[in-house]
Parts: C-alpha cells; structure tokens; sequence
C-alpha cells in the first residue's frame, strides 16, 4: 500500500491540472455557468450523408472521445438511444440522431482502439451497443469519482467540483423521442460532453495522486470487456408493491398482467407504467376481481380505461384464476447462491457470524482508503464468501477463491488480509 492510500486523503482537484478551457478553475465557492458550448450547438445529424461526414472527422480527431446517450425512459418502451453526443479534440462536438441513422457501427469502427470517456457507462453501454457502438477502452468519470472519494458523483456535482463550472442539468428526464428536439435540449445535450475530457483529465491526476490509476485501470478494463447481461429471469416479479402479495395466486394475476401489459406497451413503443400502473396491477391481485364491473371498481382501472382495454385485463385476471394449481408461481424467487442475511443466524450461525465480521473488516478498510464499501468489493462477493468459506482460510486460499468471484486483482491484494483475518478468527 502506497503512503497516499494509507491516508486516503481527500480530494483536492480545485487545483488540479487539465482543467476547463478559457477561464480555468473558478473561485472556491463561485462555480461559472456553463451556458454555451464552445462552438455553439452543432446540427444534429440525421442523414446517412452527414453521419460519414462525422465518421470522417472523428477518425481524423486526436485523443479521447468524449460519448454520452439520452433515452426516453418513462416514455418509451426499452432502453433505446434518442441521441448521440460525442466530442474529440480536432473534431469538435456531434450529435447524432439514432432514429435516422439506426446504425452507428461505422462511427464505432472509426472510434476503434480510441478510450471513450463516458459518465456512469454501465447506463449507456447497453444502448450503445444496440446501435453498434461499443469501446474497447474506456474512462468512466462517475466510477473514477467513487474512487476518489468524492461524495456526490453526478455529472453536474463532479463538474462543479472538479472544475468549477456549473452544468444546467434541468432536462436529464424529458422525453428524448421527441422529434424535432427543441433547442435548449439539445443545448443540454451538447454541455453533458463538453467537458468531459477535461473531467478525464482531472481525475486521472488525482487518482494517480492518491495511488489508485491503476485500481480505476482495472475496473474500466472490466466494464469494457463484460458481455450484455443476461435477461433477467421474471421480471415481473419486480412489480412494485409486490411485497404485499402473498398468495400464489395473486402471484399469478400479477404475472398475467404484467406480460399482457408488458405486450401492449411493446406494440405502442411506450413505458409500461403508462400503460397500467404496478398500482393497480398489485390492486388487482389483492382483490382477484371476477368480472369487468368488480375490476373497475379498482384503483387505477376505472376513469381513463375503455371498455376493451377493461377487457384485455380481465383476460389476464381470469387466467390467473383459471389455472391449476401445479402452474402458479412459487413463492420468491429461484435461489441460486447464498440465502438472506437475514436468516443466516437461524440457519448457520458459524457463518453469520463470519459475515459479520468480514463486513466489519471491509467497512474500516474503505473508510481508510476513502472509497465506497461496495467499489472496494461487491457485498454479494463477501456473502459468497462467507456462506461457503475455503477449508483453511490462509491468504492464498482467501486470495484464490475472491478471484474466483470476479473480484479484481487490486480487490484482492486490499480485501484479502482482512478477509482472512475475519475468516481465521470465526474459525
């Protein structure tokens, strides 16, 4: 361990090189509105004619690029790209219309080897990917600020603090399906990137100064090469509400309302939220309505609602009340590692007891490395652990089966001393 991470101390970028362009770093306590992108707000590009003219330029620009994505989420149906914003030193800033020009895999070709500097990736990878773009290297500069210590990480807290310029952040949740996008979005939208780089350039140095580079090296290196995730396995059962549901049958309602309702936000393109509400789907469950009249009754269902799409959900209901009891969801879901926490006591209290001390152990060391306990080491990696410990819990033991988790190699030479002590000493 480095002498900067035995003292984890703070940051300290308001001084930091490779800050903002023109002005500098602003005054302690005075942050600069950022109201104008240094080129102005650049066309947005919809035309396979326009995009091979961004292609070009961006393969002839020099150094990182700077990518972000607006969604729609809450308006539409999935995790689509509505906008692409970029920016590169030599090429300025593009944004480029994914509705348009749907394929982007050139752009991405032209962007090959480059690192790509994005903020939160794992939120905008997977939409990227869609339209073809995907980075071999990359800068996340939310994750970079976790492990720097900083509090708040999000992009307009980080730029203000890092840099001290101010980011209107007023339009992150609008419907970017709109067409055509009014001019202060698209304002906003040019801002998100142009900063970005000298953001990059800010937190390297002062993850360099507190000994962690190459631990941030590490994670990026993780991101870029993690295949999509995998569908996940009934999601309606994340239905909000859905804790009051205890039955299996009305376990099946939700089911059956979630999927039909899931089908018709599908086919409209919308969220399904503004479909039917998990409200009402929940309402529904609890009551097994066994008729139009009795589900109008409801919350949710009645005022807005027309006669067939009253029906439709009837439908779902009645099919859930229909089938025979060998086809209703179980209770929870399928377990596939440790059980709760929560029941660790009553069902193996040596390994409770391991927990509680391995999460002891992991929470003084993050607070000395000044870094949140959970970009120190997943918590479900600890519970694996703890749930199902080595034999002989020596250091290469401990080392070798943390690995076998996933965790990262500078995880590893941080957590797996303590670790071990924890383990050796509930032996």
């Amino acid at each position: 361990m480095t002498d900067a991470q035995e003292t984890a101390a703070e940051p300290d970028l308001r001084t930091a090189g490779g800050g903002p362009p023109d002005d500098g770093v602003a005054a302690e306590g005075a942050p600069i509105p950022l109201l104008e992108p240094r080129e102005g707000i650049p066309p947005v590009v919809s035309t396979p004619e326009g995009l091979a003219s961004v292609v070009a330029a961006f393969a002839a620009g020099s150094g990182p690029v700077a990518v972000d994505a607006e969604r729609a989420s809450g308006y539409r149906y999935g995790q689509r790209a509505y906008l692409v914003q970029l920016r590169r030193q030599g090429a300025g800033t593009a944004l480029v219309d994914p509705v348009g020009c749907p394929d982007l895999a050139g752009l991405g070709d032209a962007l090959a080897g480059s690192e790509w500097i994005l903020h939160a990736a794992t939120q905008d990878l997977p939409c990227l990917r869609d339209i073809g773009m995907l980075p071999t290297r990359l800068f996340d500069t939310e994750l970079a600020g976790r492990l720097a210590g900083f509090p708040r990480v999000g992009l307009g807290a980080m730029v203000e603090s890092v840099l001290g310029y101010a980011l209107e952040k007023g339009h992150s949740a609008v419907d970017w399906s709109t067409r055509p996008l009014p001019e202060p979005w698209l304002r906003y939208a040019a801002l998100d990137v142009e900063l970005l780089v000298d953001l990059r350039d800010a937190l390297e140095k002062e993850l360099d100064r507190q000994g962690k580079l190459e631990w941030a090296r590490q994670e990026f290196a993780a991101i870029a090469s993690a295949p999509p995730a995998a569908p996940r396995k009934d999601p309606w059962r994340r239905t909000s509400g859905m804790h009051k549901v205890r039955r299996r049958r009305q376990m099946a309602v939700v089911r059956e309302l979630w999927t039909a309702r899931d089908k018709v936000a599908q086919r409209r393109d919308v969220s399904p939220g503004k479909v039917l509400g998990d409200a009402a789907i929940v309402e529904a469950a609890l009551a097994l309505p066994p008729n139009v009249h009795a589900l109008t009754a409801l919350p949710g269902f009645g005022h807005r609602a027309g006669r067939r799409q009253l029906e439709q959900w009837q439908a779902a209901v009645d099919r859930a009340l229909s089938l025979p009891e060998g086809e209703l969801p179980q209770p929870g879901q399928p377990v596939t590692g440790p059980p709760p926490p929560r029941s660790w006591a009553d069902k193996d209290p040596a390994a409770a007891a391991r927990l509680s001390a391995a999460r002891a152990a992991v929470s003084v060391l993050a607070e000395r490395l000044n870094l949140p306990q959970e970009n120190l080491i997943a918590p479900d990696t600890v519970r694996r652990l703890c749930w199902e410990p080595p034999a002989e819990p020596g250091p290469e033991a401990v080392a070798s089966a943390l690995t076998a988790l996933g965790a990262r190699p500078w995880q590893v030479e941080q957590v797996g001393p303590p670790l071990t002590r924890a383990l050796q000493a509930t032996v």
